[in-house]
């Protein structure tokens, strides 16, 4: 009883982040979507590839049950390729790829027991050997991880935030400054101290 609680738990948390993520992209332009928003380059369509990768070979490859869509090796990632949308991949196809992994992560998950013992090659020893609930866990983690990335992204490109559509206030320019004045003389106020304390 407590195993199919904790499942559908982390199942409807992973639906709920891979819904934010989603969310993220709703109204930008191409460029917004795909323009890197930090030093090291990370931008929110290319989070979007990322995260579908991550359960792609999660849900599938651990499992012994590779996903559908061709995947290139998991070693060809270390150069960073699947952080970032190239020239030719569209945000459809990757919003697509998204969603059927998910369909594909679905139901690896509704079939499989949490103790359901799964592979990752990728992991040093002696964690390699695992089960779906480290999965499910790790993968969630993973996901809100870079939910909350893409929410700062969005934040610094227009204003928006929140995690749904339905939950979205408009924004007030005036109350927003205020706040990060009143947090900005808070921070003013406090190095002073903090350096006297050193």
């Amino acid at each position: 009883m407590i195993d199919e609680f904790a499942k559908n738990n982390l199942h409807g948390r992973l639906r709920r982040d891979r819904e934010a993520l989603l969310w993220k992209l709703d109204g930008l332009s191409e460029y917004d979507a795909r323009r890197p928003l930090t030093v090291t380059g990370t931008n929110l369509l290319g989070l979007v590839k990322h995260v579908a990768g991550v359960e792609a070979r999660y849900f599938g490859e651990v499992f012994d049950r590779p996903s559908p869509e061709r995947l290139p090796r998991w070693q060809d990632h270390s150069d960073g390729s699947d952080l970032w949308a190239t020239e030719d991949e569209t945000r459809d196809h990757i919003i697509g790829f998204y969603r059927r992994t998910w369909e594909h992560s679905d139901a690896t998950i509704d079939e499989l027991p949490l103790d359901a013992p799964g592979h990752v090659p990728w992991w040093p020893e002696p964690h390699a050997d695992t089960n779906l609930f480290a999965i499910l866990v790790h993968v969630l983690g993973e996901s809100n991880r870079h939910a909350g990335h893409a929410d700062i992204l969005r934040e610094g490109l227009d204003g928006r935030t929140g995690m749904r559509a339905e939950h979205e206030k408009g924004i007030d320019e005036e109350a927003r400054a205020a706040s990060c004045a009143k947090i900005e003389r808070a921070a003013r106020s406090a190095a002073p101290i903090k350096a006297e304390n050193s």
